[in-house]
């Protein structure tokens, strides 16, 4: 919708209602994604979920830790 919006053919009011969604969504998408290519949104999608799972791995990995520190302490 980004790319047919760069065009500039149709105004953003009649593209949101062909794509189905509001113009405010379409703003912040364009901020979000501005002027990357579809393939490029897609990356990045592809990156932003993998960034989440391993920051989960990371907290989990952390608690676990600090789980074990506990044990520790406590047979001492």
């Amino acid at each position: 919708m980004l790319q047919e919006a760069k065009k500039g053919e149709k105004p953003i009011e009649e593209l949101c209602r062909d794509f189905g969604c509001r113009p405010a969504s379409s703003s912040s998408w364009k901020k979000k994604y501005g002027d990357t290519t579809p393939d490029e949104a897609c990356r990045l999608r592809q990156l932003e979920k993998e960034h989440a799972r391993l920051l989960r791995i990371v907290g989990e990995q952390r608690l676990e830790i600090d789980a074990m520190k506990g044990v520790i302490q406590k047979k001492r």
